[in-house]
C-alpha cells in the first residue's frame, strides 16, 4: 500500500511535467515559472514531492477554483491527465498540511515576479475600443479585499472601522490599487498593502509604468501636484478629476468651453504665481437626480492643452471609461474570487501570494479574451468574463498544460 501523500513518480517523470492548467499555461509557460522561481531564490536544492513549479501553478489554480477546498484545487490540476498521456502510476492528493508547507516555502515573491513579468497592455492597433485618437487609454483605481480573520492578518493588515462592531469591520482587508488598460480590462500593474496604507501611496510606483502614447484617467482621490507632475513627466497624457473646491482660475477661455489655468505645489506658490504648471480644465454637470449635487459636478484637468487634440465634449464622454477598471476589479473580486468570499490564507505572506495569484489568473483570462475579440473583430471588454472564466476552468480538465517528457532512447 502506498503511504499517504503523493506516490513518488519515476525519475524521468516529474509531477511538474504533467500538471494540467489549460489556457493559463499559454500565458505562464513552465520555463517562465522556473525562471521567476530561480530569480526569487526558491529553487529547490533537493527533489520534493511538491516542487516549486507545481506550487506556483497550484496558487494560480486556487484563484481559478476559488470556492474549492485546498485538496480539490490540487485534483483540478491533474484531473485532465490519462494513462495514454504518459502516466505510469496513480497519484494521491497531498494533505492540507503538506500543501500549506509547500506554499510557505514558496512565499509570495515568485507570484509577484510572475505577474510583473507578464502583465502589460494587450491592445494592438486592430483592437476595438482601446484607444482615443491613437492614445492608449489607461486607468488608475483601487479596492479592498477581505482576508481571513486571524490574529496574524489582523496585525499585518488592519481593518476598517465599524459603528456596528467593536474593534472594526468583520474582516481585515488588503488594499489593492491597479493600473489597467481600459479597453481590455487587463490589469497591467498593481500595488498591494495593508488597509492602513493609502491609495495614493500605492499608486505612486504604478505611475512609472505610464509612457508616451498613453492617456491616463484617474479619480479625484489620486490627485496631488507632485503626483500629477510625476505622471506628466512619463510622457503620458493625463485626464484626472479634481476636487470641486480646488482653486482653478480661468486664465484663458477656449472656444469649446474649456479653459487654461495653472496648478501649483502650494497655496503660497499660487498666491505669488510662482512655479505654476499649465493645464486645461473641462467642467460639466450630470443631470441625475439620484446623485448629490457635489457628485453631479465634474472638474477634469488635462495635459491635452489644445482643443483640436481633444475637444471638451469628447474628453467628458471619455472620462467614464475610468469605471472600466472598477468593472475589472469587480470581475476579480465577485466572479473569480466569488461573491462575499475572503482570501483564504491565514498568514500575511500567503495573502500576498494568493492576491498575486488572482491578478495573474485574471490577466491570463483577459489575454485569452483579447485574442478571441481580435479574431471576431469585437470590443474585448464587451465579451462575457463569466463565460470566459468557466471556459478556463473547463480547459484544465480537457487540455494538458504541457506534455510529459519523452523517454530517452538507448544508443
Amino acid at each position: 500500500m502506498p503511504r499517504s501523500g503523493w506516490v513518488k513518480p519515476r525519475s524521468d517523470q516529474r509531477l511538474s511535467d504533467h500538471i494540467s492548467i489549460g489556457v493559463l499555461t499559454r500565458v505562464f509557460a513552465p520555463e517562465l515559472v522556473d525562471e521567476v522561481v530561480a530569480q526569487a531564490g526558491r529553487r529547490e536544492r533537493r527533489r520534493r514531492l511538491l516542487p516549486a513549479r507545481v506550487v506556483v501553478y497550484y496558487v494560480l489554480a486556487m484563484a481559478l477554483f476559488a470556492e474549492s477546498s485546498y485538496e480539490e484545487v490540487m485534483r483540478q490540476l491533474v484531473e485532465g491527465l490519462a494513462w495514454e498521456s504518459g502516466w505510469q502510476r496513480s497519484w494521491e492528493v497531498p494533505s492540507k498540511v503538506a500543501i500549506f508547507l509547500a506554499r510557505q516555502r514558496l512565499g509570495p515573491e515568485p507570484l509577484e515576479l510572475l505577474f510583473r513579468a507578464v502583465a502589460e497592455p494587450l491592445a494592438t492597433s486592430a483592437t476595438r475600443g482601446a484607444f482615443y485618437r491613437a492614445l492608449r487609454v489607461m486607468s488608475l483605481d483601487g479596492t479592498c479585499l477581505d482576508v481571513a480573520d486571524t490574529p496574524e492578518n489582523d496585525r499585518a493588515f488592519g481593518r476598517p472601522g465599524s459603528s456596528r462592531r467593536e474593534g472594526g469591520g468583520a474582516f481585515p482587508q488588503l488594499r489593492l490599487v491597479g493600473l489597467a488598460e481600459s479597453g481590455t480590462h487587463a490589469i497591467c500593474d498593481a500595488g498591494l498593502g495593508p488597509y492602513s496604507s493609502s491609495e495614493k501611496e500605492l499608486a505612486d510606483p504604478l505611475i512609472d509604468r505610464l509612457g508616451e502614447g498613453m492617456l491616463c484617467l484617474a479619480d479625484r482621490g489620486f490627485y496631488s501636484f507632485e503626483r500629477f507632475q510625476r505622471a506628466r513627466a512619463t510622457g503620458a497624457q493625463l485626464l484626472w478629476r479634481v476636487m470641486s473646491h480646488m482653486l482653478l482660475p480661468r486664465e484663458e477661455q477656449l472656444a469649446d468651453g474649456s479653459y487654461l489655468t495653472r496648478i501649483y505645489k502650494t497655496q503660497n506658490d499660487q498666491r505669488r504665481k510662482r512655479a505654476g504648471e499649465r493645464v486645461r480644465v473641462v467642467e460639466y454637470q450630470l443631470s441625475d437626480p439620484a446623485l448629490a449635487e457635489e457628485e453631479q459636478r465634474y472638474r477634469l484637468i488635462t495635459t491635452i492643452l489644445e482643443p483640436d487634440a481633444g475637444p471638451a465634449s469628447e474628453l467628458a464622454a471619455l472620462y467614464p471609461q475610468r469605471w472600466e477598471l472598477e468593472s475589472a476589479l469587480d470581475e476579480l473580486k465577485t466572479h473569480q474570487r466569488g461573491p462575499r468570499a475572503v482570501l483564504r490564507s491565514k498568514h500575511p505572506d500567503g495573502v500576498y501570494q494568493e492576491a498575486y495569484g488572482h491578478l495573474c489568473t485574471h490577466y491570463a483570462i483577459r489575454r485569452v479574451m483579447h485574442d478571441a475579440a481580435l479574431r471576431a473583430d469585437l470590443v474585448p471588454h464587451r465579451l462575457s468574463f463569466i463565460r470566459s472564466l468557466r471556459a478556463a476552468r473547463r480547459s484544465t480538465r480537457t487540455q494538458p498544460g504541457f506534455s510529459p517528457p519523452q523517454p530517452r532512447r538507448r544508443a
